[in-house]
């Protein structure tokens, strides 16, 4: 791999990850604080959010994480998509949640006011406005002395934020943009990007925070699925190929970034519509097997796979097919 020197560098397939920097030092800094923002008609925005259901997408959508899903276990994307079973947050996802809320109105604030110290003061702010908005969230932690600690991870975590980038030094052009478009097949794409940077040039940068750990190098492809299946969509709808993706693992001070190319965005369209065969023949079949690996002690389904001793649910009844049916959706989020 070659590595890649800024976000405007030449070529495909540049891939590398970055250690820590102190703050004010920050990474590429993509635009100055006078970029201008799209123009309202180029604005990747649609009219409302997608209904991805209540515990996954609906049957006729895809998102990159249940695409993932069936790519690892057809049986676990059953059980999200198909039964919607209710998967409670934990304190691992919902650490996630507050981290991305704050970062996402840290750019509410003045470009100078953008500091540790106010991502900080942001935390408890943020996390009644979410525990109001949902009791499941409020009802994760026993005492405030274990909410506390948990505050105290997504804190580090806002601190490992800042030594890959200045937000100062930065004006995203959109922040948690709803997208969609059309492929020739009639397959739609949809959802939702954390952050898109555009220089003054037009050139776009994908930003996905991430709160989990860096993928070990044999796992950075994987990683960088969702943010090709993001690039395909953008590239749709702007006729544009972004210039880098970039993945920041905010907990672990690091960054995975890559250079897509044409070849790259079509390869992918290629696999997603692929992928969207074999999920409407197993659809068709009935016939979702479980694939055991190493991810199953962190499933939350493993009591209801027979690789386990469970039994899955009986599978729903299916809707009679409409003509509105036979249309092909995959949304990311």
């Amino acid at each position: 791999m070659v590595p890649v020197t800024g976000m405007l560098a030449d070529g495909g397939g540049a891939l590398r990850n970055v250690g820590a920097l102190p703050y004010g030092c920050a990474v590429d800094p993509c635009s100055p604080a006078d970029a201008p923002r799209p123009a309202d008609g180029a604005a990747l925005s649609v009219s409302g959010p997608a209904d991805f259901g209540p515990a996954g997408d609906p049957p006729s959508a895809l998102s990159p994480s249940r695409a993932a899903d069936f790519m690892t276990c057809p049986l676990l994307y059953r059980f999200r998509v198909i039964d919607r079973i209710p998967e409670p947050p934990t304190p691992a996802t919902a650490r996630g949640t507050l981290v991305h809320a704050v970062l996402e109105r840290l750019f509410d604030r003045p470009a100078a006011s953008r500091t540790p110290a106010a991502a900080r003061e942001m935390l408890v702010p943020e996390w009644e406005r979410l525990a109001e908005a949902d009791p499941e969230l409020a009802a994760l932690f026993s005492d405030d002395s274990e909410r506390s600690v948990w505050l105290s991870q997504a804190s580090a975590a806002l601190d490992g934020y800042f030594t890959l980038e200045d937000p100062r030094r930065l004006e995203p052009a959109e922040r948690e943009c709803y997208v969609e478009t059309e492929l020739d097949s009639g397959l739609k794409l949809r959802g939702y990007i954390d952050r898109l940077d555009m220089t003054p040039a037009g050139d776009i940068r994908i930003v996905d925070y991430k709160t989990g750990k860096v993928p070990r190098e044999a796992y950075e492809a994987s990683a960088l699925f969702q943010m090709k299946f993001y690039a395909l969509v953008i590239w749709r709808v702007r006729g544009v190929i972004p210039r880098m993706l970039q993945l920041m693992y905010v907990a672990d001070g690091e960054l995975l970034r890559y250079a897509p190319d044409e070849a790259d965005l079509r390869a992918t369209q290629r696999k997603l519509e692929a992928l969207w065969q074999a999920i409407e023949r197993a659809r068709a079949a009935g016939d979702w097997r479980p694939r055991p690996g190493k991810l199953c002690d962190w499933c939350r389904h493993k009591a209801l796979c027979p690789e386990f001793g469970g039994t899955p649910p009986p599978l729903p009844d299916r809707a009679p097919v409409t003509p509105e049916d036979t249309e092909v959706t995959i949304s990311v989020d």
